[in-house]
């Protein structure tokens, strides 16, 4: 870089290759892998409204920020989502998401869990249809700065077009071992890759998001057929078919910079949230609350118009405050989303929490939990699984999650617990599952 010249809001590291040796896509497509009901428990009890893909963060459904991105890329012709959800938990949303990004989005229902490979190879035929030259796959319950249109330069710039891309970020040494590693030669090509590996294997880990080429089922094939004789019917990307393409030197990693981090509990979705906002500041700055227009802003917050909110409440940084809300006069959030309906009564106080939909906070209450703790300026840092107990069988500090349609009395305090729906609590509660 020269001397003086600014850096981009967006890095991303590319190996030395020869000339392009294949033409562009003309067209793709987007597959997102979107679990089930019967997955992401350790998001419950957030997930017992509504499908974690569904959740929102920073204003919008988890898995929307994935949609617009590729909604950016210039040959998307259409969207598809795979899981074991109902239709009817799906439906609202897909049409919705179709109209606000004049794209195509289907949802595609697997009759059972077939894995993060599975209901790929099923459904062959309906992403293959119009014929496009490849398609990414994305995991649901990642944040990142999603640089699709990099990545696709990368992929058409090695080899020619029959292998895969995958992305891949830093992670710190200790942090490693939370994620599949990889390694990879000089060129890129992935030579090994362990999920979770015991030891350390490498710092550069997979981002759960690929380019896959048209011909990729070719590959998939054999797999499938094992898979048939050994009689299951989940396939599995990190256990059956990234060991195929490594064996055949056809996966190649894509290093980048951006931010990148999963969310797999309430936490990360604190994290996640906080990521979005300060996103807005250049990606669309009009939805941030400005100091002073409606109480006192301090940072990225996002309300939304029909919340209603006293002059005098103090919100920020990186809060999320949903439809229907109502904040009382002196009411303190910060590090915090609240949901739908939920009723902030006179100098309640909400840090480093999730309130859930319908609920209500009384007067001088306090709602706190553990700041997440990760560095936003390091990215390197993620924020990893970690267990819900420790050794001993206690509660880990954490962010205080309370439930649908939970009341808190006046002055009650709530410390890095978990609040279930329907609760009425007159008591205070510290590092607790209140069932």
């Amino acid at each position: 870089k020269k001397k003086g010249q600014q850096k981009t809001a967006i890095d991303f590291v590319a190996f030395s290759f020869a000339m392009p040796t294949t033409p562009p896509p003309a067209s793709i497509k987007a597959v997102i892998l979107i679990g089930g009901p019967t997955l992401g428990t350790r998001f419950r009890p957030l997930s017992l409204h509504c499908p974690k893909p569904l959740f929102p963060v920073a204003g919008k459904p988890m898995i929307y920020h994935h949609m617009a991105a590729c909604a950016k890329v210039p040959m998307m012709k259409e969207i598809i989502l795979i899981g074991t959800f109902g239709e009817q938990e799906i439906k609202e949303f897909v049409v919705s998401a179709s109209r606000d990004l004049k794209l195509p989005v289907r949802y595609l229902r697997e009759y059972a869990s077939l894995g993060t490979a599975g209901g790929l190879y099923h459904f062959r035929d309906q992403i293959l249809r119009g014929n496009p030259d490849g398609f990414f796959v994305m995991h649901c319950d990642v944040c990142v700065d999603f640089p699709l249109n990099e990545m696709l330069e990368f992929h058409v710039q090695h080899g020619d077009g029959q292998q895969v891309s995958i992305m891949s970020v830093k992670a710190r040494r200790d942090q490693a071992e939370f994620y599949g590693c990889m390694v990879a030669d000089e060129n890129g090509t992935v030579l090994h890759y362990a999920e979770k590996p015991e030891t350390f294997v490498s710092d550069d880990i997979n981002c759960g998001i690929y380019f896959f080429p048209a011909t990729i089922f070719t590959v998939m094939k054999p797999i499938f057929l094992q898979a048939h004789d050994d009689e299951r019917d989940d396939i599995w990307l990190e256990r059956d078919v990234i060991p195929k393409l490594i064996s055949s030197s056809l996966l190649v990693l894509f290093k980048t910079n951006v931010f990148w981090s999963q969310i797999k509990t309430a936490g990360s979705a604190i994290y996640a949230n906080r990521h979005y906002l300060s996103s807005f500041r250049t990606a669309d700055p009009d939805l941030l609350a400005v100091d002073g227009d409606r109480c006192c802003i301090v940072g990225d917050v996002v309300i939304d118009s029909s919340a209603t909110v006293h002059p005098t409440a103090k919100l920020g940084p990186n809060v999320y405050i949903a439809p229907g809300v109502r904040v009382g006069s002196g009411t303190r959030v910060r590090d915090s989303i609240i949901l739908n309906n939920v009723v902030l009564e006179d100098h309640a106080c909400v840090l480093n929490s999730i309130v859930g939909w319908d609920s209500r906070v009384g007067q001088w209450a306090r709602i706190e939990g553990k700041d997440v703790g990760v560095n936003p300026n390091d990215p390197t840092t993620h924020e990893p699984e970690k267990p819900l107990f420790n050794a001993q069988g206690k509660l880990e500090p954490g962010i205080t999650i309370v439930g649908e349609q939970v009341t808190v009395a006046a002055e009650v305090i709530v410390l890095n617990s978990i609040v279930l729906p329907h609760k009425e609590l007159t008591a205070c509660y510290k590092n607790e599952i209140i069932l």
